[in-house]
């Protein structure tokens, strides 16, 4: 027999799921069905939480305690840097392989960086902020005209000023 379900303890459960979309429940069930949960429920609640993120792929943190679930959104790099980019929302379903071409300003990555930084493995916000520029990259767009990768050099030769605060 397994151990009883102890309905004090708080389990966290990440999902990746489409901002604005509901969350498919094929691959909900498996995670919060042991638990005791409905997975349509939280794929509504999730619907709810990421109305913000519509049509960007995020992370979803659900904290279930006493068969509750609260739903968080854990923005990644990507995502955030996607949403920088102020692009329309596109439908999924019909626009495929979409080019993210547009430019970001150095103080939006910046911020960026610093709602990331709890997460970066880097000792300092520079460091940060040259992860999320090659997370620019890998999305492609530009920062103030420039390829990520030319701002990410400056940033390391000091050429470009990170405030630490």
């Amino acid at each position: 027999m397994p151990p009883k379900f102890d309905p004090n303890e708080v389990k966290v459960i990440y999902v990746r799921a489409v901002g604005g979309e509901m969350a498919g429940t094929s691959s909900l069930a498996p995670k919060v069905g042991p638990l005791g949960l409905n997975a349509k429920k939280i794929g509504e609640d999730i619907l709810k939480c990421s109305k913000d993120w519509k049509g960007i792929r995020i992370c979803a943190k659900l904290t279930i305690k006493n068969r509750v679930a609260t739903v968080e959104i854990v923005p990644t790099a990507s995502a955030l840097v996607i949403r920088a980019l102020k692009e329309a929302p596109r439908d999924r379903k019909k626009v495929k392989h979409i080019k993210h071409d547009g430019n970001i300003s150095m103080d939006e990555i910046i911020n960026i960086a610093r709602i990331m930084r709890p997460r970066s493995m880097a000792r300092e916000l520079s460091g940060t902020v040259k992860e999320i520029l090659g997370t620019a990259f890998a999305v492609g767009c530009t920062v103030e005209g420039q390829c990520p990768k030319d701002v990410g050099d400056a940033v390391s030769a000091g050429e470009i000023e990170v405030p630490e605060k």
